[in-house]
């Protein structure tokens, strides 16, 4: 659409209010297409069906597209088999061995510290950093609430501050499939200025440093001083086969299992952006480089294996597509939110946005406007990266209109997604944290909220003043 109008601004709008009736990503997303493509086939909703079907499978055409994808399927192949040769175990033995936790404040040092250096994926993250420090934290008679409030807080905002995963790459195929130029070094500028992140992130190791306990989390300490693992009507989730699977015959588990693969896909990032970049960093390829840098990890994992007879080839291939069928949701997400964001930019919906605001707001309400919606989205769905679908093909293309610097923007769209998920009560990684420290899932939300409600005053201020200097 040459000249957008207020119907650009309808799929967006459709896809939220999907989201949040019946909490279902998928069919958000999907119905947001669909209308969209409807709009644009002149209302015909069947020529508008068969239009999203070809725009969903038109997003494998694109090349950073196509990669994005294959390596969600790769992370999950790389997860499995990390769980599956004892790294996680022998990482934790590793621990207990050298006996590097004696105290209350290094069992909580310890799940905060395992959140920021597991940011593999932020669902892994907590159920390392659990059941890793869990032990710890009932010997030292520390809540088990602080312990899912810390793992919460090192999972999805650490993932999004590092580009190297499943979560960077996501964000840079959005990015790039709305033609954003050097769509990595936007993404890296976003990433020093989502202030929510870096305030979750700092106010946890705060409260790990100087015990700084706030309301519900103060008598959750208090209970757990005096002996109660739980309130009296408290359920925990905790599932024993989810938090310490059962070791597989014959395997020995050994820390370099996890560190060795972790370690050298994390070394190689930066060596595949400077291939793909001809010997410039700042112009690789976000898409491509994290593809090359998961399946070398993966190499690493399967030569180790292989060298020490753990496993043979057949399992491994095994065990590696079981590990990629598990983040098939996660690779079904991601191919309706770029093909959501291909028609939304065909739309112009976030011209017409911009068109209508321009002039009528200053600058320093834009991007707090930004990250209030998103919060709000990410809140009411329970899902940072449906939220980062919706956000960013609006917000994106209203800062090239407005002729506005796109990072702080991009940045606010991801800050809000992670501040409402991490909120919210039906985010998965939110519930896994319950079930990693084996808590009572409301009683972890209502110990944390007051911590993200101050990151997130934090982060609506330095917002408007960023916003300020536009």
């Amino acid at each position: 659409m040459s000249d957008p109008t207020w119907i650009s601004v309808l799929p967006p709008v459709v896809a939220i209010v999907l989201a949040i009736w019946t909490r279902q990503v998928y069919l958000s997303l999907a119905g947001g297409s669909w209308l969209a493509w409807t709009i644009l086939e002149g209302w015909n909703p069947l020529s508008g069906l068969a239009a999203a079907l070809d725009g969903a499978v038109a997003v494998f055409a694109g090349d950073g597209d196509a990669k994005v994808i294959l390596f969600t399927l790769a992370i999950g192949s790389l997860i499995a088999t990390v769980e599956a040769s004892g790294g996680v175990r022998g990482f934790v033995t590793l621990l207990e061995r050298n006996r590097w936790v004696d105290s209350a404040k290094r069992a909580q040092l310890l799940a905060w510290g395992t959140g920021v250096v597991i940011f593999i994926e932020s669902n892994i993250t907590v159920l390392v950093a659990g059941s890793i420090a869990r032990p710890l934290f009932d010997r030292y008679r520390t809540s088990r609430e602080k312990l899912a409030y810390l793992i919460d807080s090192t999972s999805a905002p650490i993932c999004i501050l590092i580009p190297m995963n499943a979560w960077g790459a996501y964000n840079l195929g959005i990015l790039e499939s709305l033609g954003v130029e050097g769509a990595l070094t936007v993404f890296l500028q976003s990433i020093v200025l989502n202030f929510y992140a870096i305030a979750a992130v700092l106010l946890a190791l705060a409260v790990a440093l100087w015990g700084i306990d706030i309301g519900p989390m103060k008598r959750a300490e208090e209970r757990t001083k005096r002996g109660s693992l739980a309130w009296p009507e408290s359920t925990p989730m905790i599932d024993e086969e989810v938090l310490s699977p059962p070791l597989i015959e014959g395997v020995e588990p050994r820390a370099a299992h996890m560190i060795a693969p972790i370690g050298a896909m994390v070394l190689f990032m930066p060596v595949a952006l400077y291939i793909t970049g001809d010997g410039v960093l700042s112009d690789g390829s976000g898409s491509t480089s994290v593809l090359w840098s998961v399946l070398v990890g993966l190499g690493v994992a399967w030569a180790l294996l292989l060298a020490r007879r753990v496993f043979t080839v057949d399992r491994l291939v095994k065990i590696a597509l079981k590990g990629a069928g598990a983040l098939v949701p996660l690779a079904l997400i991601l191919l309706l939110a770029l093909a959501l964001g291909d028609v939304i930019e065909l739309l112009g919906t976030g011209r017409y946005v911009a068109q209508v605001t321009a002039g009528t707001m200053p600058n320093f309400v834009y991007l707090p406007l930004v990250f209030v919606v998103s919060a709000g989205i990410a809140f009411s769905t329970g899902t940072s990266w449906g939220t980062f679908a919706i956000m960013l093909p609006i917000a994106v293309p209203a800062a090239m209109t407005l002729d506005l610097s796109l990072a702080p923007f991009v940045a606010a769209s991801l800050a809000g997604g992670i501040f409402g998920d991490h909120c919210s009560p039906i985010s998965d990684t939110t519930i896994i944290s319950s079930m990693a420290a084996a808590t009572d899932h409301i009683d972890h939300v209502r110990t944390q909220l007051p911590y993200a409600l101050t990151g997130g005053a934090i982060a609506a201020v330095c917002f408007a003043i960023l916003g300020a200097t536009l």
